[in-house]
């Protein structure tokens, strides 16, 4: 018994000892393969990763932007009545297009029509009092002329008689016949009577025709006043358009009666017509600083280029828009108030924009990036977005045109991180 036991126990030892070895080589082979795929992942992470871009470039968005609009006329003017009368005539009715100056009706005013007579008639009386006056002014004239030229003439033939006896006299002072005191009297006289003579002439050509009054002046002045502003009253009893355009609310009949200052009607000027619309804040931020915008009439296919008169600074609290105007000419009358129309905002040429594929734009809360290829890395660039138009997103600003954008798979990707460019694709 005992040697069978020696003998057995040797087989046990050599049992364990086969397990021991055999646990050990599997627990190495364990770790080995432990080991060998942590090396593999430290070698995967550190790999660059495998990327496709695409070059950056510009095409069209959409169609040009637009927005409703309608004619308006561009200003308003009221007609009213400047005499007191009744409505004799209606020459023009609502709804009818009028000229600068064309009468719309004509009122009718015995009194006015009696008063401007009387007017006339005293304007008459006064000019043929005045013309009375110049006559009896131009005879008494003639006559005091006539007279002083008959009493010229009997100091020239006086002043003849004493010249000649004055030179006798002096003959005779010569001989001794007169004294020197007598001819020293003779000449005296005559020297008197020449320069009388002289005198006469002098106020014979200074006569000039009586000059009429001034009460009779006054007195036409007046009446001529009168009279011109009677006539202007007359004018008044015709009721005219004081522009162009379309007359309306005009609910004028024969034989009413109006008073100065009484609405006749309302003219809308149509040329220049207005284009009225109401924009967005983004809208208005589309136009700029542009001076004019195209439209066209809705229905039809022609364009025509306005220019804005006037664009809202400030949002309309009732319409929550920003009001718009275009002034534009319209001498055809091809537009009249109501027409329906379509606004411009942006040309053609504004569509060609700035654009890249909405899957290569990460987000995060309102930002929105791309990741753009510089050499083996990527950068992580911000960006701001404009319109839509799937599957391309217009680019305002950020991105230059000729740049390669990450397409595959951005949102994986960090800032800096380095990649492997596999392919440039399109957009």
């Amino acid at each position: 018994m005992r040697k069978k036991r020696r003998k057995s126990q040797p087989k046990v030892v050599r049992t364990l000892c086969i397990l021991t070895l055999s646990i050990g080589i599997l627990a190495g082979c364990s770790d080995t393969a432990v080991n060998n795929s942590d090396s593999n992942s430290m070698y995967s992470d550190q790999a660059p990763k495998s990327i496709k871009a695409f070059k950056v470039i510009k095409q069209k968005i959409g169609d040009p932007l637009e927005r409703a609009a309608e004619a308006q006329s561009s200003a308003q003017f009221g007609i009213t009545s400047k005499a007191a009368g009744d409505i004799d005539q209606i020459l023009k009715k609502r709804g009818d297009m009028v000229q600068e100056g064309d009468v719309i009706l004509r009122l009718r005013s015995g009194d006015l029509q009696t008063q401007r007579e009387t007017a006339a008639l005293a304007v008459q009386t006064a000019q043929d009092a005045i013309e009375k006056a110049k006559a009896r002014a131009k005879k008494e004239t003639q006559n005091q002329k006539l007279d002083m030229s008959n009493a010229i003439q009997k100091m020239e033939l006086a002043m003849t008689g004493l010249t000649r006896n004055y030179n006798k006299m002096k003959n005779d002072y010569d001989i001794g016949l007169v004294t020197k005191a007598q001819l020293y009297q003779m000449e005296t006289q005559m020297m008197s009577a020449r320069m009388d003579l002289d005198q006469l002439k002098q106020k014979l050509s200074a006569v000039e025709p009586q000059e009429v009054s001034d009460e009779l002046d006054v007195q036409l002045r007046n009446a001529q006043v009168n009279l011109q502003q009677l006539d202007q009253s007359m004018k008044n009893l015709e009721v005219k358009a004081t522009v162009s355009g379309l007359l309306t609310e005009m609910p004028m009949e024969a034989g009413m009666t109006l008073q100065p200052g009484a609405k006749v009607g309302v003219i809308q000027r149509l040329d220049p017509i207005k284009i009225k619309a109401q924009l967005s804040e983004a809208e208005t931020n589309r136009i700029g600083n542009k001076a004019e915008l195209s439209y066209y009439i809705v229905g039809g296919s022609e364009k025509y280029k306005g220019a804005i008169s006037y664009l809202s600074k400030v949002i309309d609290p009732e319409t929550k828009a920003y009001e718009i105007n275009l002034e534009v000419p319209n001498k055809d009358l091809a537009l009249k108030p109501g027409t329906k129309l379509k606004l411009q905002l942006t040309e053609e040429k504004d569509q060609i924009v700035v654009t890249v594929p909405s899957y290569s734009i990460v987000k995060e809360g309102d930002n929105a990036f791309v990741f753009v290829l510089s050499g083996d890395t990527v950068e992580k660039r911000s960006i701001q977005l404009g319109r839509l138009n799937e599957p391309n997103q217009e680019v305002l600003s950020g991105l230059k045109e000729g740049e390669l954008v990450v397409k595959t798979s951005p949102s994986q990707l960090s800032d800096k991180q380095k990649v492997q460019m596999t392919a440039i694709e399109e957009q």
